[in-house]
């Protein structure tokens, strides 16, 4: 089967793949490195406006380097878990100090980058400088659980097995494992979604384990995460006034955002101290950082 999923998966990349901007032959491996930040926990329809003013703001890790904390903050917005924008921040001053103000080419040296996981180590190297590497997203996860393992879904967190799989699934041609990497993430994301899959449009479909054991409903229920009234919630409507805020913010003012639940405010507040996304001042007043 690998020889033939290969050659058809690319295929159909190659006539349905979305025309994302950290795709274009012109990206820069600095803007893939921004985009697979971005990407994490967030959908691409979120990410794709905001990648674009990031990178004509910040075109360059020197660019970022030298930029406050607080202003990568104020411009990461809404897109949610804002450490995500003091890793790349960063991320971008080791580059800076360590390679020149040019992205690394090779899985360790990304690996050392801070913020820079495997995943996001493995994603870069391949998709910025064609090497080879399984990226292993959770898109990727699903697909390599129905189609070669039989399961509706994967595990909740990546196991060995799942590891060896993908790294058995590698073309050995550098060009190609780069190419199979992204067509097996675009499947992923359009056809064997976790909702709904679209088998009828699957170009594996016919040697899909899954299909073929019909389709079994074997995954664990998975707890969802109550946004209303959560911590998240909290520390949210706290950095939303932080962010609108030229200089820094009376204690009282936070406490109005989240008046209702004392406790909980408190908590949010310590927690996001404790992240380094607010400094604490004298005089009871809070910013975001500016160091």
């Amino acid at each position: 089967m690998p020889g033939h999923a290969h050659d058809a998966v690319v295929d159909w990349y190659d006539r349905n793949k979305r025309d994302l901007p950290w795709r274009a032959a012109d990206r820069s491996p600095w803007g893939v490195l921004v985009s697979e930040v971005m990407l994490q926990q967030t959908p691409v329809s979120r990410v794709e406006p905001a990648w674009s003013r990031w990178m004509a703001r910040w075109p360059a890790p020197l660019d970022l380097a030298a930029a406050e904390p607080a202003e990568t903050i104020r411009a990461w917005g809404r897109l949610g878990y804002p450490r995500r924008a003091l890793r790349l921040h960063a991320a971008a001053r080791t580059i800076v100090e360590r390679h020149g103000g040019e992205v690394p080419g090779t899985y360790d040296e990304l690996r050392a980058l801070p913020g820079v996981g495997e995943y996001t180590a493995a994603a870069v190297a391949t998709f910025a400088f064609g090497r080879r590497h399984a990226v292993l997203d959770t898109n990727v996860r699903r697909v390599l659980a129905r189609a070669w393992s039989g399961r509706s879904m994967p595990p909740a967190a990546t196991t060995r097995a799942e590891r060896f799989l993908a790294a058995s699934l590698l073309p050995d041609d550098e060009t190609a494992a780069a190419a199979w990497a992204v067509a097996v993430m675009e499947l992923g994301a359009l056809v064997c979604t976790a909702r709904a899959p679209l088998c009828t449009a699957c170009p594996i479909a016919e040697c899909c384990a899954w299909r073929l054991a019909g389709a079994p409903d074997d995954a664990a229920p998975r707890r969802g995460q109550t946004w209303a009234g959560s911590d998240r919630q909290a520390r949210g409507r706290l950095m939303a006034v932080l962010r609108e805020a030229d200089r820094s913010v009376d204690r009282a003012v936070l406490e109005r955002a989240w008046a209702h639940d004392p406790a909980q405010r408190e908590r949010a507040l310590d927690g996001l101290v404790a992240d380094g996304l607010v400094e604490p001042l004298d005089g009871d007043r809070y910013r975001l950082p500016v160091a």
